[in-house]
């Protein structure tokens, strides 16, 4: 098998190596694997508890993974549709259980040495602990191309072992234990019929299993000793079946995965993640702040791969990586008397918040990492219908929207004129953004299918939902009143975010390629571009700037937003090389909330205007907040959300790459807000099926590389301007 494997990589060698005479350029890419190595994080010291854990994870199955003082290896078990019983709940998402792993004796005793390493690109946890003549190694990943967690262990003295599971439901939570005879341990929890209905019956759960174990008690497995070892553990979440097809199926899917031999599989899994890290890259140097934000953008973009291929989309608040929290002060920290949660908590529930769950999905584009947009996609795709159907009982017209907030199945509630005020209730704008998402994620990938399935019923759902729940004016235009701009000022009158996104969409569903519309369709966008409103201007300080809605503004504000900048990020009719960019300026100057971090904006719509100053400092903001609480870096402090929260990560992701690059159309701008005391490497992803990699070196740039070649003219060096 050595032999095989040192074939297989001599001849990837040599190929790479043909390959770069024919692509002058290829060989820049393996540059970076030194770079990404640095971003490794090793603790030298272990534990004591969840807060010191490590995330690993496959895209669906996530684990946090820590050691004890004891050398017990520790990690909790999570799956991206392990849905609890009350979705709206605190605890919708839920983990699957805990495991326990110890090695008798153990290797870390007194004076003994002790090393966890997280490997990016091998995509694995590696622990090495004891002394210099009783070494013991623990290597944990979960297969990037199959549903199984591996813990391979091995030692220069053997050992015996024991895995236990540790589940604090077992017996009071809806946890029950299985196969109580055999050498495994099989467990489960079934939501009962009390359960909301879209997930009541719902079965989650996992078997262990490992070569010479041996069952001690209904919780635990034993092996003699031996100096190298493998556990597995597969997990399987199932909807509408019964604890005995679950079973059934849980123990085919184990079966299939045990054929498969261990180092092939471990080869798959590594070379899954080696070409994760060469679809895109950015590594920065220069002053005290470029390393944490290298670092800091090369964590989130891990953390979000770990979850980001599953059944449905990362949950902003915490993902699928919560971890204990004995100290928890509820009610936006407000309450004095903080109270203890267990990991399946977390503050906002199981539903998803729009506005909180795309700061981790508008990175993906440029960071060439589309399969993890489409659980986000379908998600809503699948919600499209049963909206539609309430929006015409309720309104008794055609289109539909999504809820800014609801459980994955969707739901709307009757929100007419007549109805007071709300947070959320006549705010509609969150099918305007994620149609806005869907026509870039077409225009970078030129898919048609998803065009035709999924963009298409989405965006055409959401204008026609606008053109005929709203009126018109005396002038014929548009009038969206009562509306909403966004969760800060309740029912205005035509607000700038919903102004901007039909105008947007409008115009970017016209561009689409007349075989994939009809000529019905488009007439209708066209009537409705003709017809909506201009976006409400006003002056502050003698300059004119963009307003949240128009008319007197008297409106409450409710929240910390600035809902006017909607018009530069996320919908983008304003930015460089863009007509009246200074009224845009004068708007992001005048600002009314200058807050930092989770979900606020401000990265990405200065770095849309070329303000490198102020993009350079909320993106330094964004990736050194970690949570003071939790010991891995990327693991974010939870601002207005739950920690380990995702939104500060995401908008940092955004903002840095919107720093380096912006597109518009076919048009490639590099280096357009740049902080040119920061040198770089990069690679990114642009429209049209480009890849755009380079060198900034004294606020310059160099090595440009295009693919396709044809492409480079279209790229506009903004340092030279």
């Amino acid at each position: 098998m050595k032999r095989k494997l040192y074939k297989e990589r001599l001849a990837a060698l040599l190929l790479l190596v043909i390959s770069s005479l024919w692509c002058p350029g290829l060989l820049l890419s393996q540059d970076i694997i030194p770079l990404l190595d640095s971003c490794n994080i090793s603790w030298n010291v272990p534990g004591p508890g969840s807060a010191q854990s490590m995330p690993i994870g496959n895209g669906d199955i996530g684990l946090n993974v820590w050691v004890e003082q004891n050398g017990e290896l520790i990690f909790y078990i999570s799956k991206t549709d392990a849905w609890g019983p009350d979705v709206r709940g605190s605890k919708g998402l839920m983990k699957i259980g805990c495991v326990r792993v110890s090695l008798v004796p153990s290797p870390l005793t007194a004076g003994s040495f002790f090393l966890q390493t997280l490997r990016l690109h091998e995509g694995e946890i590696l622990i090495r602990e004891g002394n210099d003549k009783d070494v013991t190694q623990i290597r944990v990943w979960v297969d990037a191309n199959n549903p199984v967690i591996r813990v391979e262990t091995k030692s220069n003295q053997p050992a015996a072992a024991k895995i236990t599971l540790s589940d604090w439901r077992l017996g009071k939570g809806g946890d029950t234990l299985l196969n109580k005879g055999n050498n495994t341990i099989t467990w489960y929890h079934r939501n009962d019929a009390n359960a909301d209905p879209q997930v009541a019956g719902l079965t989650f759960g996992a078997i262990i299993k490992g070569n010479g174990l041996a069952r001690k008690d209904d919780t635990t497995l034993v092996s003699g000793p031996s100096d190298a070892r493998l556990f597995s553990i597969y997990p399987l979440t199932a909807v509408r079946t019964t604890v005995s097809q679950w079973q059934a199926r849980l123990e085919k899917q184990a079966g299939r995965i045990e054929k498969l031999p261990l180092q092939q599989t471990r080869l798959a899994h590594q070379q899954w993640w080696d070409k994760f890290w060469h679809r895109s890259w950015i590594y920065i140097r220069g002053d005290s702040a470029a390393r944490t934000v290298k670092e800091g953008y090369v964590l989130q973009r891990y953390v979000t791969a770990c979850a980001g291929r599953g059944a449905y989309p990362i949950k902003f608040n915490g993902s699928i990586f919560v971890v204990d929290n004995p100290a928890l002060r509820q009610g936006g920290g407000r309450d004095k008397h903080p109270v203890s949660v267990d990991a399946d908590y977390r503050t906002w529930g199981g539903q998803y918040w729009f506005q909180n769950t795309r700061p981790m999905y508008w990175p993906r584009l440029m960071a060439g990492d589309f399969d993890e947009m489409d659980p986000l996609f379908n998600m809503y795709a699948a919600i499209l219908p049963a909206n539609a159907v309430q929006v015409k009982d309720y309104y008794h017209h055609g289109g539909a929207y999504f809820a800014e907030t609801a459980p994955f199945w969707g739901g709307l509630r009757y929100w007419g004129p007549e109805v007071q005020e709300d947070w959320t209730g006549h705010y509609f704008t969150p099918i305007l953004e994620l149609s806005m998402m869907m026509l870039d994620y077409y225009e970078y990938t030129g898919d048609r299918k998803f065009a035709k399935e999924l963009l298409l019923p989405v965006a055409s759902a959401g204008l026609q939902f606008f053109d005929q729940h709203f009126t018109r004016d005396s002038a014929g235009k548009l009038l969206l009143d009562p509306d909403n701009s966004i969760e800060m000022f309740w029912k205005v009158h035509d607000p700038a975010p919903d102004i901007a996104g039909l105008r947007a969409i409008t115009a970017r569903m016209l561009a689409l390629p007349f075989d994939l519309t009809t000529p019905a369709a488009r007439a209708g966008w066209q009537r409705l571009q003709r017809e909506l409103p201009d976006l409400p201007v006003g002056t502050k300080d003698g300059k004119e700037i963009l307003l949240p809605y128009t008319g007197e503004q008297t409106a409450k504000p409710r929240n910390l937003e600035n809902p006017e900048l909607y018009a530069i990020y996320p919908f983008r009719l304003y930015g460089l090389g863009k007509p009246d960019l200074s009224l845009a300026i004068n708007t992001f100057n005048a600002r009314r909330f200058r807050d930092k971090g989770c979900w606020v904006q401000d990265p990405i719509q200065a770095a849309m205007l070329g303000l490198s100053d102020v993009a350079k400092t909320y993106v330094t903001y964004n990736f050194n907040r970690k949570d003071p609480a939790l010991k891995f870096p990327a693991f974010w402090a939870e601002g207005h959300d739950y920690m380990p929260d995702e939104d500060n990560g995401g908008n940092g992701e955004n903002g840095l790459q919107e720093m380096l690059m912006q597109v518009d159309g076919k048009k490639i701008l590099l280096l357009p807000a740049w902080p040119k005391e920061w040198d770089a490497v990069f690679k990114l992803h642009a429209p049209y099926n480009t890849t755009v990699e380079g060198k900034v070196v004294g606020g310059k740039l160099t090595d440009l590389l295009v693919t396709p070649v044809s492409r480079k003219a279209d790229v506009i060096d903004m340092s030279k301007h």
